[in-house]
This record gives C-alpha cells, sequence and structure tokens, in this order.
C-alpha cells in the first residue's frame, strides 16, 4: 500500500485509488506516515488535532478516529487494521515501509540526485525529475495544521525548491543553458527572494549572449531585496554580478 502526501491525502492500493473523507482521519494518517515506524505519543496527536481547546474524553475521541483508520487501511490492504497502526507505549505506530510514503520517496530521491550534481550531472536529472515527478498538489493538502505538520510542511517545500535549484544546476553543468531559462523567469516571479534562482539566471543568459539581461537580473533583485527585506544581495549574487561585468572565463 502507498500513502500519497505531496498533494491531497489519497491511499493507494494496486489499481485501487481511495480518499478518506475525514480531515480528523487524514490528520493522523498523515502524522503516523512523516515517517512510518516512528511512534506518536497520544498527547503529539491530540494536541495536532485539537489544539489547546478543552475536549470532554479527549482520549476517546482520539480513539474512534484511530479506530477509523485502522478500518480503512484494514479494508484496503486486508490486513487487521491494528496490526497497520499499531498500539504502543502511550501512542500508535504506522507499519509500514517508508518508502510507500511519497513524501519519503521523494526526500530520498532529492538527497541523492543533490549529491551528485557535480559528478554526475546526468544521473543527478534522472534522479531529481523523479523525485520532483512525485508532487501532485501542495504537501499535507487541506489537514489540519497543528505545530508539527506545519514544520513539516515547510520542510519539504523548502526541500522541493532546493530540488528545483540543484535540478537546473545539473542541467547548466550539461550545457543546457537555454532550456533552463523559461523555468527561472517563472521561479524568479514566484519567489522573488531566493538569491540562488537569480544567480542561475544570470549565469543562462550570460551563456547565452545576453550579458546586459543578466546584469538587469541582478539589479531588479537587488531593489527587491532592499525594499521588501532591508538587505543587500548576498555574497553568491554579488560574485557572479563582478564576474560578468569582467567577463570572468569560469563563467562559461
Amino acid at each position: 500500500m502507498e500513502i500519497q502526501l505531496l498533494g491531497p491525502l489519497t491511499l493507494v492500493h494496486g489499481e485501487v485509488r481511495q480518499h478518506v473523507c475525514s480531515k480528523r482521519v487524514r490528520t493522523v494518517l498523515a502524522l503516523l506516515a512523516l515517517p512510518p515506524g516512528t511512534p506518536l505519543q497520544f498527547e503529539q496527536l491530540m494536541e495536532e488535532l485539537w489544539g489547546d481547546r478543552e475536549l470532554e474524553n479527549m482520549r476517546n475521541a482520539l480513539q474512534a478516529n484511530v479506530l477509523r483508520a485502522r478500518k480503512i487501511l484494514g479494508t484496503l490492504t486486508g490486513r487487521r487494521g491494528d496490526e497497520v497502526v499499531r498500539t504502543v507505549s502511550g501512542g500508535y505506530v504506522l507499519d509500514l515501509d517508508p518508502q510507500s510514503v511519497d513524501a519519503n520517496r521523494f526526500l530520498s530521491l532529492a538527497a541523492r540526485g543533490s549529491a551528485r550534481v557535480q559528478s554526475e550531472p546526468e544521473e543527478s536529472v534522472r534522479l531529481l525529475e523523479q523525485a520532483l515527478n512525485e508532487w501532485r498538489g501542495p504537501a499535507l493538502f487541506d489537514i489540519y495544521e497543528g505545530p508539527r505538520i506545519q514544520l513539516e510542511t515547510a520542510h519539504l517545500q523548502e526541500q522541493r525548491l532546493c530540488a528545483r535549484e540543484d535540478l537546473i544546476a545539473a542541467k547548466l553543468s550539461l550545457g543546457d543553458a537555454r532550456g533552463v531559462i523559461p523555468e527561472l523567469l517563472q521561479l524568479i516571479a514566484q519567489h522573488p527572494g531566493r538569491e540562488r534562482f537569480s544567480e542561475q539566471l544570470m549565469l543562462a543568459l550570460y551563456r547565452n549572449g545576453r550579458q546586459t539581461e543578466a546584469l538587469d537580473v541582478f539589479h531588479r533583485t537587488r531593489r527587491w531585496m532592499v525594499k521588501e527585506l532591508g538587505l543587500e544581495p548576498g555574497r553568491g549574487l554579488s560574485r557572479i554580478y563582478q564576474s560578468i561585468l569582467t567577463q570572468d572565463a569560469a563563467l562559461g
């Protein structure tokens, strides 16, 4: 069985795809799947589901939601529900292979691809594209956003952006400067303060003989950073700007 978290939470078993109607049950499944095999205490789960609300018989309410999750998983997998979501000392644990969760596959593939950007750029591109193809929409979509879920969502989104940065770096290493420009223009429009995208766009434009446009990227980014963040560009962006001005041969 597979649990998909990079988009609307979906359970997949063979050809069967099942959406979970209850938001609280979706939240329980997501928490237990990040990653599977990691026990979560009753108190942690209750905090994520109800926050600071005072709810009578909160433990019973949690057990009712876990029971519904077990029923869904048992029906889908043919296993006993209490074997898939096991009770452990003070909490619950999801008994599934971590690679059966798309978020964990993404993180594993992205780490392997990022480690190969310089040494094996072709393999890096393959791994990073495979990692990014795991995404179907916003991570952990439409579940309760307690502290742990907020932290996991931010981490996954950051790793997604890092993977895109590394994928573009690998493509630039392979000489695909022209092909990455449209993607970089879109990414900078969405994330104007992410300096590495601006650095990569400047390099791609310069390698395509568009030096003036490359310098304009620096000035636009600098104006945005000063106005919105009160900061000057970092060392990396400033270094590539100077290198373009002097037409440093290393940029080729």
